[in-house]
């Protein structure tokens, strides 16, 4: 469905922003990239996976933020798989002819075994308790052809390890205030989750968690886009509480939240 300037709507645009997730309201407010680690992790990422050429496969794309980058790349081919049709909708218009959106769970797409080369999945694993990340990665594991890699940028806890009491009360802190049941993981435990699905581990990067720091939108949205989002916060007093709720949190335990990527490899088959 479109909205009133042509534009297709926002997932969640039918919730009342107090209970909207987190990463939805940051888009009403006019945020473009919501990754933890921002677009510098996306890029280094996305060089690690080595794109050019390659079927790639992207789940929860948001709003096509990261397809727009790889599309610049030189892709053999480029599919998106979104749950929510109103995401699906506006990642499509982003791709154009250029590539597919499909409505499908990642946990189960539907699409054919070992038909993607690299597989992305950026600020979704995060969102899953313990089940639903064994899925979806044992999914991304049954797509991509033997030797083909999976990329993911996800909110990483620090240190490692992590005071066992520090990391619930910081998951339930997160829960109550981005209404997501977020679950991010240290490095070892995310590197443990995907080597124990078959996975190799090829490279780990970390930036930053400065999702709402000044510095970090302005790299990010560039300045017109800081302007968009300090007019919208301005005007709505729900998004700008929500806002500003958020990113208390971050600022409070910016010590031991991280943006965190990894790129993963599929073992090839013995000759």
């Amino acid at each position: 469905m479109k909205t009133s300037n042509g534009e297709s709507r926002l997932p969640q645009s039918d919730r009342a922003t107090s209970v909207a997730a987190g990463h939805w309201v940051l888009a009403r407010a006019g945020k473009r990239v919501l990754r933890p680690g921002g677009l510098k992790l996306t890029n280094r990422m996305l060089e690690a996976a080595d794109l050019s050429g390659k079927k790639v496969l992207e789940f929860a794309p948001g709003l096509g933020r990261t397809a727009a980058i790889m599309l610049d790349k030189g892709l053999a081919s480029y599919t998106g798989v979104d749950e929510d049709p109103d995401a699906v909708a506006r990642v499509q218009a982003v791709v154009g002819s250029r590539g597919t959106v499909v409505t499908a769970q990642a946990q189960s797409t539907g699409l054919e075994s070992e038909s993607a080369e690299v597989v992305v999945g950026e600020a979704m694993l995060t969102m899953q308790g313990d089940k639903g990340k064994r899925a979806i990665i044992s999914e991304a594991f049954r797509l991509l052809e033997p030797g083909g890699r999976y990329a993911i940028h996800e909110l990483g806890l620090t240190p490692d390890p992590i005071d066992t009491e520090l990391a619930d009360q910081l998951r339930q802190r997160l829960a109550r205030t981005i209404r997501v049941n977020a679950r991010p993981l240290t490095r070892t435990e995310w590197c443990e989750l995907l080597e124990q699905a078959g996975f190799s581990i090829e490279w780990v990067g970390f930036e930053p968690m400065a999702l709402l720091s000044m510095r970090r939108n302005i790299a990010d949205e560039g300045l017109s886009g800081v302007i968009r989002i300090l007019r919208n916060v301005a005007r709505d007093k729900d998004l700008r509480h929500r806002v500003l709720e958020m990113r208390a949190l971050f600022k409070e335990y910016s010590e031991n939240l991280t943006g965190i990527a990894i790129v993963a490899r599929k073992p090839t088959l013995e000759p």
